[in-house]
């Protein structure tokens, strides 16, 4: 069994955080396309935008990265 080290770890958790959203991604709550990615201390959730400004106060003491995409519904 190989060992992942805390730098690798990092790094996968780093560019998970930074990788921009594509049509694919869904949002947890709904399944409509995601726009934020909630990084958080128990895994990632996904979310539409509605769904995200529910529930960003509930999470926020959870939350270690908030990648929000929403300014890319504006561009259309």
């Amino acid at each position: 069994m190989q060992e992942v080290t805390e730098t690798e770890q990092e790094v996968t958790a780093s560019s998970s955080q930074t990788a921009p959203l594509t049509a694919g991604d869904r949002c947890d709550s709904c399944g409509a396309q995601a726009y934020v990615r909630a990084t958080l201390v128990f895994g990632e959730l996904l979310f539409c935008l509605h769904h995200a400004t529910l529930n960003k106060e509930a999470l926020a003491a959870n939350t270690l990265h908030w990648h929000d995409e929403s300014d890319k519904l504006l561009a259309r």
